[in-house]
């Protein structure tokens, strides 16, 4: 696998910037994951602290440090403050690489966890040749299947991921290459 040059690079979208976390948006990011039910699909639904915060950043910085990929900070052009995380993570418990996002909900609904999403789908397959990229979501959540379904992923079966019964998608980076030639 290619290891990008840079230790934790920044991606430009049409609408958006996805660039690495820093310490200081932990506070910022507790108040997202404070929002109404804005976890009922995660594993930990329940309201987090800002010390726990304040650790998932710092393990997302060390995450890159470790694997060269992990989530970027998703700021809006034209915005300065975070909007959410979108990136890939490695899974210890099966060996694989999931895309996952997660945006504040006056971002929800604009094609901005389509559009992040495509672009580390992207990342994941041009620079660190990646060949399986798969998405885990909750059979309730709708809106994040469409969004794994707009990005090219196809549903493959149920699993137990974190204690939970998840619905699995899949990319592999032929299909994601033929899609970007089209």
């Amino acid at each position: 696998m290619t290891k990008p040059s840079s230790p934790i690079p920044e991606l430009i979208t049409p609408r958006l910037r996805l660039r690495p976390f820093v310490p200081e948006d932990a506070r910022p990011l507790y108040r997202i994951l404070c929002q109404e039910n804005i976890l009922q699909y995660f594993p930990n639904p329940g309201q987090p602290t800002l010390d726990r915060v304040e650790r998932l950043v710092q393990r997302q910085i060390d995450h890159w440090q470790a694997h060269h990929y992990g989530w970027w900070a998703v700021i809006p052009h034209g915005q300065v403050d975070l909007a959410g995380w979108n990136g890939l993570q490695y899974l210890p418990e099966t060996g694989e690489i999931e895309v996952g996002y997660l945006l504040s909900k006056p971002f929800w609904g604009r094609g901005y966890a389509t559009e992040g999403t495509l672009a580390t789908l992207e990342f994941g397959f041009f620079t660190l040749e990646l060949d399986e990229i798969v998405g885990l979501v909750h059979p309730d959540n709708l809106a994040s299947q469409r969004v794994l379904e707009k990005s090219g992923l196809t549903y493959t079966r149920r699993a137990a991921y974190f204690d939970m019964e998840l619905l699995r998608y899949s990319i592999m980076r032929s299909s994601f290459r033929s899609q970007k030639a089209v």
